[in-house]
C-alpha cells in the first residue's frame, strides 16, 4: 500500500482509539488481576518513508489463578468475533513453552491483537500471565501532496 492510500490520524487519536481498544479487550477477559502499567507508544511502520506510524501497546494481567486465565481465554475466543474481531490464529506460539496464543484483526483491520498464556508453574515460577500486545494498523501524519 502506498503512503497516501493510508488515512491520516493524529498520534494523540489513534494512541487514543488504540488504550481503549486495550480497555475492550480487558473488559473481555473479565478477571480482577492486576495490570502492568507498560507504554502505549508509537513507532515508525516498516516499509514506508517518515510520517507514517502505528500505536502499540504491551500490557499484562497477572495475580489470579492459571485456571481462571484458562477460562478467561475461552472466553476471549467466544467473546472476540462478537465484539467484531477475526480471529486469524487460535492455538500455540511456536516458543519453547508452547503458550496458548490467540490472534485477531478487528473489523476494518484498525487494529490487531496479540493474546498469549504464560503458565509459569511449568517452569517452578510464578506468577503466570496473560500477555496483551494491540497494535494499531498504519497511519500518515499529514495529507497527501
Amino acid at each position: 500500500m502506498d503512503k497516501d492510500d493510508l488515512k491520516a490520524r493524529g498520534a494523540e487519536e489513534v494512541k487514543e482509539s488504540t488504550r481503549k481498544t486495550s480497555s475492550e479487550i480487558l473488559d473481555l477477559i473479565g478477571l480482577k488481576g492486576k495490570v502492568t502499567k507498560s507504554g502505549l507508544f508509537t513507532m515508525p511502520c516498516s516499509g514506508y518513508s517518515e510520517g507514517v506510524y502505528r500505536a502499540h501497546h504491551p500490557w499484562s494481567l497477572y495475580g489470579v489463578p492459571v485456571d481462571d486465565m484458562k477460562q478467561a481465554m475461552g472466553r476471549l475466543r467466544k467473546g472476540l468475533p462478537g465484539k467484531g474481531w477475526k480471529i486469524v490464529k487460535d492455538g500455540f506460539d511456536g516458543s519453547p513453552s508452547q503458550a496458548p496464543q490467540i490472534v485477531a484483526n478487528s473489523k476494518g483491520e484498525e487494529f490487531s491483537v496479540d493474546i498469549r498464556l504464560h503458565d509459569e508453574r511449568k517452569h517452578g515460577n510464578d506468577p503466570s500471565f496473560i500477555e496483551v500486545t494491540v497494535e494499531s494498523a498504519c497511519f500518515r501524519t499529514e495529507e497527501p501532496d
